[in-house]
C-alpha cells in the first residue's frame, strides 16, 4: 500500500512492495546502442532498487539517498544530508557510495571502505548499521510526484498534444502506449509564453553521460533546456534542468528513469530594435518538479547547437537525441 507523506515541494507516496521479476528486453537506443528501456514490464530486477530513500542517521540527522543503477546489477548512490534534493538537502554533504546487487538486496558502502557503515537495501526501505552491526539510520524508499503533474491548461491555451494528434506538430509520432515521442516540433512560431509539459526518459543503465535518456525542449530552436537521465548527479548545465551550455540548475530536481517529470517554463524572448540589433537578453524561468530550478535568468545567446539569434520567432523543437523520451499533457499560454 502507498502512504502519503506531507511536503512543501512534494506529494510524496511511500512505496511499500515487493520486488518484480521481470524479463529484460533487448531494445537498444539509436545513439549508443545501449539497451532503452520504456517501460516497468522490460525494466528488469535491477531497476527496482534504484531510486529515492529519506528517512534519518544517528551521526546526520535526517538524510536523502538516491541510488542509481549501471547496469548488470551495480549501483552507484548519494547519501545526502538533510533531506533529497527540493525536499531538506543542505546543498553541501554528498557522501558517494557503492554496491553490487545480490537476489533482491543491495549492499552500499563509501568505495575504499568496507569496514564502515553499510546500507542494506530492499524496495521498501535502507537499513544502516555500522562495523559491529548496529543499527544507527533507516530510510524508507519515496516516490515523488510533481504537484503540477497532470496540469489541466487553463481557458485560452493551445493545447499542443493533450492525447491525441490535433495538427499543432510537425513529424508527431506516438509511442506503443499512446505517448508524443521526440523528434517534434510545434507548427507555431514562439515569442514569449508559458509552457506546460511531462517527459519520461527510458531507462538506460548501461549509458552514461549524453547517452542517457538524452532530448531537450529547444526554445525557438535556439536555447534549449536540457532532458536527461541525470538522476543523483551533481546537476551541472549538460544535465537535465541545465540550460545547455550556460547555467546549471540551481539545484538538480531529476527524478529516476521511467518516472513521469514536469517542466513549467516561462519565457520572454530577446528584444530587437528596428535595426534588428539585440537589445535585451531573452530570460527564462524553469520549474522542474514544482521546484524552481532557473528563476528568471538572462540567455545571452543561443545554446549548444541553437539556431543564430534573430527578432524572428521560431518553433519549439522536442529534440530527437536517439533516446526514446516520451511526452505528455503539453500545452502552452502565449503572452
Amino acid at each position: 500500500m502507498l502512504r502519503q507523506v506531507g511536503s512543501p515541494k512534494f506529494r510524496i507516496a511511500a512505496a511499500w512492495s515487493c520486488a518484480l521479476v521481470l524479463t529484460l528486453s533487448q531494445a537498444a537506443s539509436a545513439a549508443d546502442k545501449s539497451p532503452a528501456y520504456t517501460s516497468l514490464a522490460e525494466a528488469g530486477d535491477d531497476y527496482f532498487l534504484q531510486g529515492e530513500y529519506s528517512g534519518s542517521l544517528n551521526s546526520v540527522g535526517q538524510a536523502g539517498l538516491q541510488i542509481i543503477a549501471e547496469g548488470k546489477g551495480t549501483y552507484r548512490a548519494y547519501l545526502l544530508h538533510g533531506g533529497l534534493p527540493g525536499a531538506g538537502w543542505n546543498h553541501a554533504e554528498r557522501i558517494e557510495l557503492t554496491g553490487t546487487r545480490e537476489a533482491s538486496s543491495l549492499a552500499l558502502r563509501a568505495p575504499g571502505k568496507p569496514a564502515g557503515d553499510t546500507f542494506h537495501v530492499n524496495v521498501a526501505m535502507a537499513v544502516v548499521r555500522d562495523a559491529s552491526g548496529r543499527q544507527i539510520g533507516l530510510l524508507r524508499r519515496t516516490m515523488r510526484t510533481s504537484p503540477t503533474m497532470g496540469l489541466a491548461p487553463p481557458q485560452g491555451a493551445i493545447v499542443l498534444f493533450g492525447g491525441a494528434l490535433n495538427g499543432e506538430l510537425v513529424d508527431a509520432k506516438l509511442s506503443p502506449a499512446g505517448n508524443l515521442m521526440h523528434g517534434v516540433t510545434t507548427k507555431r512560431p514562439v515569442g514569449d509564453f508559458h509552457l506546460h509539459l511531462e517527459f519520461r526518459t527510458p531507462f538506460m543503465p548501461e549509458a552514461r553521460g549524453q547517452s542517457r535518456g538524452n532530448s531537450g525542449v529547444y526554445i525557438q530552436k535556439r536555447y534549449e533546456v536540457q532532458i536527461l537521465d541525470s538522476f543523483g548527479l551533481p546537476g551541472e548545465h549538460n544535465e537535465c534542468g541545465g540550460l545547455y551550455k550556460t547555467k546549471s540548475p540551481d539545484v538538480n530536481m531529476c527524478l529516476p528513469p521511467l518516472v513521469w517529470q514536469t517542466y513549467d517554463i516561462d519565457f520572454r524572448a530577446a528584444r530587437f530594435d528596428s535595426q534588428k540589433r539585440k537589445i535585451a537578453d531573452a530570460r527564462l524561468t524553469v520549474v522542474q518538479n514544482g521546484v524552481t530550478v532557473h528563476n528568471y535568468v538572462d540567455i545571452p545567446n543561443k545554446t549548444g547547437g541553437g539556431q543564430a539569434e534573430g527578432p524572428d520567432p521560431l518553433p519549439i523543437l522536442l529534440q530527437n537525441h536517439g533516446n526514446p523520451v516520451e511526452y505528455r499533457n503539453v500545452w502552452m499560454v502565449a503572452r
